[in-house]
């Protein structure tokens, strides 16, 4: 293919580089293509290519076909794995109406056994051949995986792009919306033009043959090597989420192109807190000269360098990374949860009761995933029994890729009740084939009288708010400034859902309300990860401090992971609601001078007593759909009846009345006044 004509696919959004690709793993994020030139109109020269087996096809073999569909695939690019299927799918389709399906395989990385096992893994019958050297793709002009050419009878190019918009750059939608490739065939099977005959194919880099420059000063082994040890292999290994492994210099150098795009649109590695505000214990930040040392690396064509330079390769725990083996292991059930091989999965919730028949003290906690390859983050919840007075939501631990698991100083710990259950939070990602887990938390024990320090989880909320259709920065305050005495501020975690876009923190000086620090900023919140951002520096939590969060919700049709931007959104447990938290980590002093956990009770004020009241009443009737008065269990979304509905069903006939929403609002505000609440 040759003489294409100038062709700008169309005005590039600003907002596809702020997001990250959490479709298929955690860690590979997609990529846009520069500006090329179109195929449309241009005939497909013959190609001659073996397929994994050894055989060779070319494209006069399907002389007698009508149309040919040319998709350019690789064994790990996220998309790839969840296209194939539906690629197989519509080869079979067609297959009675003329129309042969080819996949090829330009990936320098991607070996034939790897592509074999791609074949067998999503059942595809066409052909996948080898593009050895990345001949076709060349001659094609093919950047990405997937990417699909759709040729007529006399192989000229009549439709390039995408397959359909399910997926995409930071967004799953539950359906298509356009069904790009079928619509083209159908159009060119009824003797039409295609009527978008270009579309935007989002996807990975084919890893193209570089020319190495041998002489250059950075090289895989003497300095890349290091940065992806410290950065990306964590995550990018076998067995883990990510799609693909950097653990050798072939691996590392057929991914060069994707791995300094997705670094300098700042994607990879993931970490959303801006860098002007606050230091966090465990922030993920590649330095300037890191990021440059990859840019001139790739440049220089991806040299290897001299392999007796490679630094030693880690020994990655596989199992528990706790100090010591963990004293009791609970798991999320007994049998293992099915992953689907596509579309979107909702947050899944699995309560377990860990058998506590005494209040427990947990220094230590670490989620294990069952099945690395298909847990994006998942966290675990204490749900307390109804007659204790530890209230709130009772966050214990996360996992989120490259984290997960905590191990508090010997003087601190987390209280559970006896008689309460664990909630486990899962986030499942398809992988384009069905997948089993059965994720697990492990726990550290201490003794009651090692502990000064309780670490407790609040929050500031707001949950009464109504985001108008099309808003594209609508903003949502919470605020937060009764802390219990001795408090300090360990960390904090943002929870918004698909429309957030930003999340800001800062502490305010109440008898200066000019002062304000900015504790945490995330500028281009996402969804897809789930962060808890640890200060570095506890801040003490004094009694002239607010906390003041400010969340920007976008509804716009701009916002590609937007359920519906004509609708007026509330909230809700569904990620087509949406949700306004900040959750507060804080460690709160054990007052042992009175023989309990905390300070002497304070009563309620009035406006803490009114403010319990309109509670209560807002609870009846966001969630009694009928209309009787009272919430039914099964009426209560699934998050709130999993982790909540028992606090309120004070009798346990599986209904809340206003009276018990009103005796639990007044309970919890009294825990809360007293340092016991969220």
């Amino acid at each position: 293919m040759k003489n294409y004509p100038s062709y700008r696919r169309g005005p590039k959004n600003p907002a596809w580089l702020g997001l990250c690709c959490l479709i298929a793993s955690a860690s590979c994020c997609l990529t846009q293509a520069s500006e090329p030139t179109s195929p449309i109109g241009q005939t497909v020269e013959e190609f001659r290519l073996s397929d994994f087996r050894g055989k060779e096809h070319s494209l006069a073999d399907f002389a007698s076909n009508r149309i040919v569909v040319v998709a350019f695939l690789g064994t790990e690019c996220p998309l790839a794995k969840l296209y194939g299927p539906r690629l197989a799918t519509l080869a079979e389709t067609f297959a009675d109406d003329g129309v042969a399906f080819v996949g090829i395989n330009s990936n320098t990385h991607d070996s034939n056994r790897e592509i074999a096992a791609y074949a067998q893994r999503h059942a595809i019958g066409f052909p996948l051949l080898k593009d050895l050297g990345n001949k076709v793709a060349d001659a094609m002009e093919a950047r990405r995986t997937p990417e699909v050419f759709v040729l007529d009878q006399d192989r000229v190019v009549r439709y390039w792009g995408c397959i359909d918009d399910q997926y995409g750059v930071g967004y799953v939608r539950d359906e298509p919306t356009r069904q790009d490739l079928r619509e083209a065939i159908e159009e060119l099977l009824a003797g039409k033009l295609v009527s978008q005959p270009v579309t935007e194919a989002v996807g990975c880099h084919i890893g193209r043959v570089k020319s190495p420059d041998e002489t250059a000063a950075v090289t895989y082994s003497n300095q890349v090597a290091r940065v992806l040890q410290r950065h990306c292999v964590e995550c990018h290994r076998p067995g883990e989420i990510a799609p693909f492994s950097l653990t050798s210099y072939d691996e590392a150098a057929g991914w060069a192109d994707t791995i300094a795009e997705v670094i300098e649109a700042q994607r990879m590695p993931p970490w959303h807190a801006n860098s002007k505000h606050g230091r966090f214990k465990n922030e993920r930040l590649m330095t300037d000269e890191e990021k440059q040392t990859i840019y001139d690396w790739v440049a220089s064509g991806a040299p290897q360098g001299d392999p007796k330079q490679l630094p030693e390769p880690i020994e990655y725990v596989t199992t528990w990374r706790l100090s010591r083996q963990p004293d009791a292991i609970i798991a999320m059930r007994d049998r293992p949860y099915v992953v689907p091989a596509e579309g979107t999965v909702e947050y899944q919730y699995f309560v377990v009761d860990p058998g506590f028949n005494e209040d427990q003290w947990i220094r230590g906690a670490e989620v294990l995933p069952g099945n690395r390859s298909v847990v994006h983050h998942a966290i675990v919840f204490v749900r307390a029994p109804q007659d204790s007075s530890h209230e709130g939501l009772g966050w214990l631990t996360a996992f989120v890729p490259g984290q997960s698991n905590f191990e508090l100083p010997a003087h601190q710990a987390r209280f559970i009740p006896a008689g309460s259950k664990f909630v486990f939070q899962m986030h499942y990602t398809p992988t384009g084939s069905p997948e089993e887990d059965i994720t697990k938390v492990g726990l550290l024990f201490s003794d009651a009288d090692d502990v000064t320090e309780e670490l407790v989880t609040l929050v500031a909320i707001n949950h009464d708010f109504e985001i108008p259709p099309h808003a594209r920065n609508f903003p949502i305050q919470a605020t937060r400034s009764d802390f219990p005495p001795g408090a300090k501020l360990q960390a904090i975690a943002p929870h918004m859902h698909v429309r957030g876009r930003s999340f800001r923190v800062e502490a305010v000086d109440t008898n200066n309300s000019d002062h304000a620090q900015v504790l945490l900023d995330v500028p281009h919140y996402d969804f897809n990860w789930q962060h808890a951002y640890a200060l570095a520096t506890p801040l003490p939590l004094t009694n002239n401090l607010r906390l003041d969060c400010t969340a920007l919700f976008d509804n716009s049709e701009q916002n590609f992971v937007n359920p519906d931007p004509s609708v007026t959104v509330r909230w809700g447990d569904q990620t087509w609601e949406e949700m306004m938290i900040a959750f507060l980590e804080v460690s709160i002093p054990v007052d042992r001078a009175s023989n309990s956990r905390r300070n002497e009770s304070q009563p309620l004020t009035d406006a803490q007593r009114t403010s319990a009241e309109q509670t209560a009443a807002a609870l009846i009737k966001r969630f009694d759909r009928d209309g009787d008065g009272v919430v039914r269990r099964e009426e209560a979304p699934k998050a709130f009846a999993t982790f909540a509905f028992v606090k309120f069903d004070a009798n346990g006939d599986r209904t809340i009345t206003l009276a018990e929403a009103l005796e639990a609002s007044l309970r919890s505000a009294r825990d809360k006044a007293n340092g016991n609440g969220s």
